[in-house]
């Protein structure tokens, strides 16, 4: 295998798809690491991969460093699995030595320190931003559809809550409507964060979700996203639109999430 090869350490949802898709596009050959029950492996099975138990650490590492992969991408949602369920192999054992307390903290902070064992490994781990460079949220307006003056003070007092909510390392992401907090997110993830509050939402097309970067997040695994399903879950819910931070954030399949959110009349906007 070629030296530059990216190796993707691939989770559920779009992300993982589209950083094999980027790789085709530049001509770079990749090779997916997937995981049972959690990578959508449509989107994978035509590039090499190998898919993997989440504790199986010693094969997942001996499968990257076989296809050639030094620099690595981690890519996609995944659900902190219970010790019980994890059934570490021995690698996999040393892995959690090393996490210690940061196994029951945050999520940044998990990220952190499985970043450092990967490059005590020998890999370097990279930002999927560096490989999706057009993907990242410009500042201003996309799309059609603009915030009025209501949802523009919601959007900032969205990100006030957000930060402190990253600051915490507790989540990235807040729903405002007309000043009142009807959620912020935690484990349960940004869809499950819109649904339930859809229940508790006071006027129809009012109201936004905010998502923003972690204060001190590592920059180079779970920067904040959003894609055409998180416009429909949105307008389904009957709120306003959406806000990510510029820069700091993700949009997967940008041509298709700007025309969803023309369509259904959402705004999306990247903020500071």
């Amino acid at each position: 295998m070629p030296t530059n090869t990216l190796g993707i350490i691939a989770g559920g949802g779009r992300l993982p798809g589209q950083l094999v898709e980027a790789c085709q596009a530049a001509g770079r050959p990749c090779f997916v690491l997937g995981f049972e029950d959690v990578t959508d492996c449509e989107a994978i099975d035509h590039v090499p991969h190998e898919v993997v138990r989440l504790g199986a650490v010693g094969e997942a590492l001996d499968h990257l460093k076989l296809a050639g992969a030094r620099d690595l991408v981690l890519a996609g949602s995944m659900r902190r699995p219970s010790l019980l369920s994890l059934r570490p192999d021995l690698l996999g054992t040393r892995l959690l030595g090393r996490l210690g307390a940061a196994f029951f903290s945050g999520d940044d902070a998990l990220l952190k320190a499985v970043i450092a064992f990967l490059e005590g490994e020998g890999f370097r781990v990279v930002g999927s931003d560096d490989i999706l460079r057009g993907l990242v949220a410009p500042m201003g307006i996309l799309g059609n559809v603009k915030p009025d003056e209501r949802a523009q003070t919601d959007i900032a007092q969205g990100a006030r809550i957000a930060k402190t909510l990253g600051e915490l390392d507790i989540g990235q992401a807040v729903i405002v409507e007309n000043g009142y907090v009807l959620g912020v997110e935690a484990a349960e993830g940004t869809d499950a964060l819109i649904e339930r509050c859809g229940k508790l939402r006071r006027e129809m097309r009012s109201g936004v979700l905010v998502k923003v970067k972690k204060p001190e997040q590592e920059a180079r695994a779970d920067l904040p996203a959003i894609g055409p399903q998180t416009v429909e879950k949105i307008h389904a819910a009957g709120f306003a639109g959406i806000a990510i931070e510029a820069a700091g954030g993700i949009i997967l399949d940008k041509d298709k999430t700007i025309a969803a959110a023309n369509a259904l009349g959402v705004f999306v906007v990247g903020i500071k």
